[in-house]
């Protein structure tokens, strides 16, 4: 067994017997990029990837391109640091469909404010729910800026006609950390209540997120 080999394993066991709360952050990504680099010292790519992006968080959240740009990471292992993101966002989503009923602003906020973990662009979701607020579904409308969801009011009635929803529930980040509302904002919400009301499924909310705060147009009165 090579030096790297033994190194490897020695971390391994570290993370089954004492779990991931044992690690530093840049253990952290050395660990996961064993599965991405078979046969390399990886210890001074996890290092690159904290210096370059100041943090595991902010490593998990930076763009694929960018990820590709540190040396040593190739396409296999970006790809698998930004899968753990989506995984566990992925997880959350199952999990609010079994065990959560949204049928409040701060529930809907709640549950948005998770999707949007480690999310670097504008994107907007819809959320579709039964009549007791039970989510029956949540898909990715569009990315890019809000203005152009218009383009998208017959994908949004789709997904509710599809997944049989009697109430909708909306929400798009502002990347730039700021959750006031826009104008466009407004036009948008009121074309896509209006579509929606036209096939007797209820706009109940439209939520902006910015980092870790969200506004809700229902709260501001618009809905």
């Amino acid at each position: 067994m090579g030096t790297h080999d033994g190194h490897r394993e020695r971390k391994r066991r570290q993370f089954r017997e004492h779990g991931i709360d044992a690690f530093a952050d840049h253990e952290v990504l050395e660990l996961l990029l064993y599965y991405a680099i078979p046969r390399r010292d990886v210890n001074p790519i996890a290092h690159a990837l904290i210096e370059r992006f100041g943090n595991l968080e902010a490593v998990l959240a930076a763009p694929l391109e960018e990820l590709e740009l540190v040396p040593g990471m190739g396409p296999g292992a970006a790809t698998l640091i930004k899968l753990v993101p989506q995984v566990t966002r992925r997880a959350r989503i199952s999990a609010a469909a079994h065990e959560k009923v949204l049928d409040t602003t701060e529930r809907i906020g709640a549950f948005f404010l998770e999707q949007f973990v480690a999310q670097t662009q504008e994107v907007v979701y819809q959320l579709c729910l039964d009549a007791k607020g039970r989510m029956i579904c949540c898909r990715k409308v569009s990315e890019g800026d809000v203005a152009g969801v218009g383009l998208n009011l017959r994908r949004i009635v789709e997904n509710a006609l599809r997944c049989n929803a009697v109430l909708v529930a909306l929400a798009h980040n502002h990347p730039s950390g700021v959750a006031l509302p826009s104008h466009e904002d407004e036009i948008a919400t009121i074309q896509i209540r209006d579509a929606l009301a036209a096939v007797d499924v209820h706009l109940v909310d439209h939520i902006i997120v910015a980092d870790d705060d969200y506004v809700s147009l229902r709260h501001e009165g618009l809905l």
